[in-house]
């Protein structure tokens, strides 16, 4: 069993050296990665070549469909909003609103970070909102910090719903389930992060006072609302839904609780924020009407579906590619009807649209990858014996550890999808041989990938955005104590909650 283990391992390994250690771009380790995966699979676990070769381009079919679809048309509805200058507008609506430097990091860190995690992803939150807080005075270092810590909660659900629809996709379970639980699973982090983000504004527990209210509501504006649309909608709103009414309670109990004087920033009219916010109010409404809560329009959408069985060996999948429902025609559509509601020419988003492919080569690479790879490892039965193994070692405090693992690939990825992409199937199997709630235990992995805050490719993201390379050092020693109460919180709670109900 554990040299299987340490043959199953060596993937693992080698993305944990090439990434976190040679600091090696990461399509060029991902690609190594899965070579390395096809060798071991054919010659140590003895799968077929004909097998392995088809397992992986099942995986890299994936990795292109819906995985990076989703972010492309999420960047296209980004770019294009920029480019007729109504995120601008959003953002002066934003900066109107107070000059509590503590009000400003609750609203625009995190419910407009969690808002553009939420349609965009891709390290858009941070970048956007560190530099908005740098213009409210806050000291680059420090404002890098606030975003990348507020940007965890929200990249369970960012990009539309990706991370935890990929999840539900690898693993076979049901997508709405897993969002509801992934959601309860998040509520004492989403309510915790506000008040992180408060202390951090200005360096002290003491900046609690005086916030406290609103600091607490802000994170409860963000977690009820997530759970309710994960229950009746599913992977698609949450952020959304949860960010915009996160937004909202903070804004209105900060104008009863402000008598301050007003920002020197111009207010935009009703019609403006309207016309600026059309992309993601049509992106919203479709993604509602696209869902199983208007079945009649669900089930014609879902009709265009095509079938595939790539994979040649035994007990493959099916992959289905919904081409009018899938999330990435949602938007692509809503931001073309937004773009020209804004006034943004066809020949205009079309350029857009080609540079916003071109941006994510790099990325588009990585991705297909990382999904081959955990392809392979699944039907080699790779897979199987890291779970078994780790079961074996762990016992039944395996689920504690369980959030561990998700943390594990965003901080070897950037990404909260690829690490459910990684090792949502390993999370399954364990469950499956320790007896005990498989939606729990595959949404601990999302629960603790979410720590992207540990990740030293979105820590670049964020020392790119204000220009000061050479300070993810800095940064991360901010970030690491940090990220390690998030995970301390995470783990302890999932594990005392699960226990009290029955999950594990």
């Amino acid at each position: 069993m554990w040299i299987r283990f340490a043959i199953a391992l060596l993937p693992i390994v080698w993305l944990i050296i090439s990434l976190g250690v040679m600091r090696m771009p990461a399509a060029r380790a991902c690609v190594i990665g899965l070579i390395l995966t096809m060798v071991l699979a054919v010659f140590s676990f003895k799968l077929p070549v004909l097998d392995t070769a088809s397992g992986a381009l099942e995986g890299i079919i994936m990795g292109i469909w819906p995985i990076m679809f989703v972010i492309v048309m999420a960047l296209f509805a980004y770019n294009v909003t920029t480019e007729s200058g109504g995120m601008e507008i959003i953002q002066n609506m934003l900066a109107t609103i107070s000059t509590d430097k503590r009000i400003i990091v609750l609203i625009i860190a995190w419910g407009f970070g969690g808002f553009l995690e939420s349609i965009a992803g891709f390290g858009t939150a941070v970048a956007i909102a560190a530099g908005i807080l740098i213009a409210f005075g806050l000291d680059p270092i420090r404002a890098s910090v606030i975003s990348l810590i507020a940007n965890t909660t929200a990249t369970a659900f960012g990009a539309i719903g990706l991370p935890v629809l990929t999840l539900a996709e690898v693993t076979g379970l049901h997508q709405e389930k897993l969002s509801f639980i992934v959601t309860l699973q998040l509520s004492i982090l989403v309510i915790l992060v506000p008040f992180i983000l408060v202390i951090l504004t200005e360096g002290s527990i003491k900046a609690i006072k005086g916030v406290g209210f609103i600091t607490l509501m802000s994170g409860l504006g963000m977690a009820i609302p997530q759970v309710i649309a994960a229950k009746f909608v599913g992977a698609e709103l949450p952020a959304i839904v949860g960010s915009l009414c996160s937004i909202a309670i903070t804004v209105l109990l900060t104008r009863w609780h402000d008598d301050e004087e007003e920002p020197d920033v111009l207010r935009p009219n009703a019609k403006e924020m309207l016309k600026a916010c059309s992309p993601f109010i049509l992106v919203f409404i479709f993604v509602i009407f696209a869902s199983s809560l208007v079945p009649a329009v669900n089930d014609v959408l879902n009709k265009v579906t095509t079938n595939l069985v790539v994979y040649t060996g035994k007990n493959p999948n099916t992959l289905s590619i919904s081409w009018l429902s899938s999330p990435g025609t949602l938007i692509f559509v809503a931001t073309l009807i937004g773009g020209a509601i804004q006034g943004v020419s066809l020949k205009k988003m079309m350029q857009i649209l080609g540079q916003s492919i071109k941006s994510v080569w790099k990325t588009t690479i990585t991705v297909c990858a990382i999904v081959g790879l955990a392809k392979v490892m699944v039907y080699a039965g790779m897979t199987n014996a890291l779970a078994v193994a780790l079961v074996g070692l762990l016992g039944p405090v395996y689920p504690l550890f369980a959030p561990l693992i998700g943390a594990l690939g965003t901080f070897l990825t950037g990404s909260a999808t690829s690490a459910n992409v990684l090792f949502g199937n390993l999370q399954y199997t364990a469950a499956t041989d320790l007896g005990v709630s498989k939606y729990w235990v595959v949404a601990s992995n999302m629960t603790g990938a979410t720590a992207g805050m540990l990740s030293p490719q979105n820590i670049a993201v964020a020392t790119g955005s204000i220009n000061r390379e050479g300070d993810e050092g800095e940064i991360l020693k901010e970030t690491v104590k940090w990220g390690g109460l998030y995970l301390i919180v995470c783990c302890v709670f999932l594990y005392i909650v699960g226990l009290v109900a029955g999950m594990i």
